[in-house]
């Protein structure tokens, strides 16, 4: 009997096991956390830290998807997803602007 590893065994469907993607790309988010008041603490792979201030957005007349947001809840189930802020509901920041106005600014506010 031959020695794989998980990434080389298959599962019981026959379909290989693979490690996590983890993107590698510097403007990529590694950390996220809610705050109170519509804001996220991020922290990007290249060590980039700041805040993104929601608020004006959520709660603006031009929300669209990210109306839903108003919902406490669902802005504190916030998660990565591939190196991108996201939420459930396929909704999701752009990591690369997000890190440029971090970069130049410290906060990234959206209105």
């Amino acid at each position: 009997m031959s020695k794989q590893s998980a990434a080389q065994q298959a599962d019981s469907s026959g379909i290989g096991v693979f490690p996590p993607i983890v993107p590698r790309a510097p403007y990529r988010v590694s950390e996220v956390e809610a705050l109170d008041g519509w804001r996220l603490r991020v922290r990007h792979n290249d060590g980039v830290t700041g805040f993104v201030d929601m608020a004006g957005l959520v709660h603006g007349a031009h929300a669209g998807v990210f109306a839903a947001l108003r919902d406490e809840a669902l802005f504190r189930r916030v998660f990565l997803d591939l190196g991108a802020v996201a939420w459930p509901g396929e909704i999701d920041l752009a990591p690369d602007a997000m890190h440029d106005e971090i970069v130049a600014n410290g906060e990234w506010i959206l209105n």
